[in-house]
């Protein structure tokens, strides 16, 4: 209507000029800017059909934009960037995001037409004006990634690799007594009955019946593909080399990969053609290097060995002193059905954290390791009435072979006499309530809080109240006992974590005396059953839960350079965590 009613205004006034450069040229020029900034603008809100409709080919305009969109997405942004009426031309800019978070921006120039059809100004069809290689055939875009790296463990042998497995999807209609038939020799739990459940949960739709790796697909290809309504679907994921390998930081390792590899990929978006694929752009990968970890596969499987017996969930931590490695993160498939809990779980430690107490109570000149304390069968104190298991009684004895015989009253009593913060304190210079950002490794070490009130201290004092402690934060308060401070956790070689807050120093003397009393804790404490494994140190705890029906079973250990803790969920005892720790330490 504006164009319109100018020309009619033109013609009105007899002696105006139209020739040269006059208004029929700006007016051309005009035009052509309108329909091509339609254009633009269609495009840019992912429209193909308005964009087509000012094209003077709708029909296939709006098929080729479709698949346009389709092959790279809607995050665009077009916009006309100059008229040349005397070619009858315009040029537009494009910027697309690619990728699923848009990181990798795809920028250029082109040039389309534009001319009077008579009804009006179109742009002359053109795939080429919208994008380069469209001419061509439809475009895709996807990351383009370099050789995988390997997930090496701590020889430099490889941990993990980036190999196939195959999907083995099954469409309503399938035969499932012949598909159990080939894969229940893999997978026992696959039955008829179980793949006709998940295809009734799914109705209509394909289900995934198992992911196998290539040695256990192969022998059963043939049978497979030749089966009706059966499709294989290869894929590519990280795996262990060893199938039988599981460990809480395989999962962080991956993910530490995965980063990795996304942060190395190149792009490109590629033209479709009759002979094949055609680059049009991209970006080309950077290369990757070997995730090196600190993982001791020898200790990895002995620790998985010796939690299978155990029916209760189980879980072993061990960390080099030395150096903050961590070499063995284990749990047994109990432990696995709740999730990474040798790693975040969160429990009360009880007498393992009598290490925690003892170091306090040295700290604070109140005892001395040759101090003779009183450790009666159970004490009132504070109002909390305090026993010792099976309620055994040692009378007057030295504070070493309190600590070695696990007496609750004895630290009882010492921690009441403590300052509120005095066990907090005690328990960060040992690492336990530092929580670290660790490459590859998500942990928490626990919490003590301050113990305002005697009868919160006397809890505290053994490892119950409010004391929680996870199985890694166990194992780090035997390695800073070990090394005389706490070393910086470490899984992937050369990247140490970092602490939330700087751990206050452990005094000089105070880690030597507490390991003196873990030993006699091994040759004539709760552990003695470990008394053929030289010099190791340890420290048993039974901590109960469920209103003290329950109760959870610990051990930590020192065994030169190498530093423990291991935990059995609702054990009654620390019995079967010694154990485990016996059979860990005897295999590796």
């Amino acid at each position: 209507m504006r164009t319109r009613t100018r020309l009619l205004a033109l013609f009105a006034v007899p002696t105006m000029t139209l020739t040269g450069c006059g208004l029929f040229d700006d007016d051309t020029t005009e035009r052509m800017t309108s329909v091509a900034t339609s254009f633009a603008d269609a495009l840019t809100n992912d429209d193909p059909s308005a964009a087509a409709a000012v094209t003077t080919d709708p029909t296939q305009a709006v098929a080729t934009l479709g698949a346009l969109y389709d092959g790279l997405g809607t995050d665009v942004r077009f916009e006309v960037r100059g008229v040349d009426k005397d070619a009858g031309t315009f040029t537009l800019a494009a910027t697309w995001k690619l990728g699923a978070d848009g990181a990798n921006e795809w920028s250029y120039t082109t040039t389309g037409k534009a001319a009077d059809t008579g009804d009006g100004f179109e742009v002359t069809w053109d795939p080429a004006a919208v994008a380069p290689g469209l001419d061509t055939g439809p475009l895709s875009y996807s990351p383009v990634y370099s050789d995988p790296a390997r997930v090496l463990d701590s020889t430099g042998g490889e941990l993990m690799t980036q190999q196939v497995v195959t999907l083995v999807n099954l469409a309503p209609g399938v035969d499932t007594a012949a598909v159990a038939n080939l894969l229940s020799p893999i997978a026992p739990s696959i039955t008829a009955a179980s793949l006709q459940a998940e295809l009734d949960a799914a109705p209509g739709k394909t289900v995934t019946a198992i992911t196998l790796r290539e040695s256990d697909i192969a022998p059963i290809r043939d049978a497979l593909t030749a089966l009706p309504n059966v499709t294989l679907a290869p894929q590519t994921r990280l795996l262990t080399t060893d199938r039988e390998l599981a460990s809480p930081t395989l999962s962080g390792l991956s993910e530490l990969w995965q980063q990795q590899a996304a942060a190395a990929a190149g792009w490109a978006v590629r033209a479709r053609t009759e002979q094949g694929t055609e680059r049009v752009a991209g970006r080309d990968p950077q290369p990757t290097t070997d995730i090196r970890t600190t993982l001791d596969l020898g200790l990895q499987r002995a620790a998985e060995a010796a939690l299978t017996p155990i029916a209760q969930p189980a879980t072993i931590v061990a960390l080099q002193p030395s150096t903050g490695n961590v070499v063995a993160v284990a749990q047994n498939s109990a432990a696995d059905a709740e999730g990474p809990i040798a790693l975040t779980g969160l429990y009360p430690p009880g007498s393992t954290f009598k290490t925690v107490t003892v170091s306090a109570a040295l700290q604070a000149g109140s005892v001395t390791p040759d101090s003779i304390v009183a450790c009666p069968g159970s004490a009132n104190i504070e109002g909390r009435r305090i026993p010792n298991d099976n309620n055994f009684d040692l009378g007057e004895v030295p504070l070493h072979t309190a600590f070695a015989r696990s007496c609750n009253t004895t630290m009882g009593r010492l921690a009441v006499d403590l300052p509120p913060a005095a066990l907090t304190d005690a328990a960060a210079q040992l690492g336990l309530g530092i929580d670290y950002v660790t490459p590859g490794l998500t942990t928490v070490t626990g919490s003590v809080p301050t113990a305002d009130t005697p009868a919160l201290r006397v809890e505290e004092g053994i490892g119950q109240g409010k004391v929680t402690a996870s199985p890694f934060g166990m194992a780090l308060v035997a390695a800073s006992l070990a090394h005389g401070s706490v070393p910086a956790p470490t899984l992937v070689a050369g990247q140490p974590g970092t602490p939330d807050r700087t751990p206050p120093a452990l005094p000089p003397g105070i880690a030597d005396q507490v390991r003196t009393m873990m030993r006699e804790t091994i040759t004539d404490g709760t552990a003695t059953q470990l008394r053929d494994i030289p010099g190791l140190l340890g420290k048993t705890g039974t901590a109960e839960f469920i209103d003290d029906t329950h109760a959870h079973g610990w051990f930590v250990g020192i065994d030169g350079d190498l530093a423990f803790a291991v935990f059995v969920h609702d054990a009654n005892s620390s019995g079967p965590a010694v154990d485990a720790a016996g059979r860990m330490l005897r295999q590796r």
